[in-house]
């Protein structure tokens, strides 16, 4: 099964087949590691921020469950972030490489991702208990799944499409809050809870595809798109601040002047996209929004 809710299938059955489906997979990811230990947690991490995000949509139906489960998830999950957040400091060291105006700033930002590679592997080493973590995470998801099998999530059609409606607003008026925010700072936390939303949306868009698959196809790869400018807005600024607590991990010499000069150029760029995708993807009012998602939803099951 795929990470979609189907409208003509029960909700309680839906729910419970996607949810189970991915946490089977953050599972799987942990336990057959087929790309080494690092690339399982960064799968299972994406997982775990989909069940996240189905739970978060169906929260009115069961909050309990959901604020239980949502709280156990996010402590899994940010026990394996150290190492990953190392890894994304790499990816960002490459972006602005590939994206370099000059010989010498590539030659120098190609040196920079060489010393970040080798403070990652460092980084790597010393986390000797990752393993740990790893089959800690493994635990919670089949936690997860148990506490799962005895959570009902049961209602009439009608009622379903009430529970979409409020959960599709909710998440319209917080990205809209958010925007706002992002508008008025330009620091990283405002940025950080505007991608939070914007992954919301995604994965929202996922999940009810069906009610009008070319649409919400559509919005589902701008959201994803706006989520990709704001993960690498938030990569630059957190190789910013290791630039900043760690210089001497660039020896004395003047590359990271450069890396410094390339990130305060290219942030602003993916600023600039990142707003001006945000002001698309949540054009819409959230009421009339979550009004049209209703009636879809009861239109697509008749």
């Amino acid at each position: 099964m795929s990470y979609r809710i189907r409208p003509d299938k029960a909700l309680d059955d839906e729910v419970h087949a996607v949810a189970a489906q991915q946490l089977g997979k953050a599972i799987a990811a942990l336990t057959d590691r087929p790309g080494g230990l690092h690339e399982a947690v960064h799968a299972a991490r994406k997982h775990i921020k989909r069940v996240r995000a189905l739970y978060r949509l169906i929260a009115r139906r069961t909050p309990e469950f959901q604020r239980h489960e949502n709280d156990r998830l996010r402590e899994m999950a940010r026990t394996l972030s150290g190492v990953r957040d190392a890894t994304a400091l790499i990816e960002a060291s490459r972006y602005l490489h590939e994206t370099a105006t000059s010989k010498d700033e590539a030659k120098a930002l190609a040196r920079v991702t060489k010393v970040l590679t080798a403070r990652r592997d460092r980084l790597s080493e010393a986390e000797i208990d990752l393993e740990n973590k790893a089959k800690a995470a493994i635990a919670t998801c089949h936690d997860g799944l148990e506490a799962l099998k005895t959570a009902s999530f049961e209602c009439g059609r009608r009622e379903t499409a009430r529970l979409f409606q409020k959960s599709w607003r909710k998440t319209g008026r917080k990205a809209k809050a958010a925007l706002s925010e992002c508008h008025a700072e330009a620091h990283a936390d405002q940025f950080h809870d505007l991608r939070k939303r914007s992954q919301d949306c995604w994965m929202q868009h996922a999940l009810l595809r069906d009610i009008w698959p070319a649409a919400m196809h559509a919005k589902q790869l701008e959201a994803k798109a706006l989520v990709d400018i704001l993960g690498r807005y938030l990569d630059l600024s957190m190789l910013s601040e290791v630039a900043d607590r760690e210089p001497l991990l660039f020896d004395g010499s003047d590359d990271r002047a450069r890396l410094l000069e390339a990130i305060i150029s290219r942030q602003q760029t993916a600023r600039q996209e990142a707003l001006a995708k945000a002001r698309r993807v949540f054009a819409d009012e959230p009421e009339r929004e979550a009004r049209t998602i209703k009636r879809l939803w009861l239109e697509a099951g008749d």
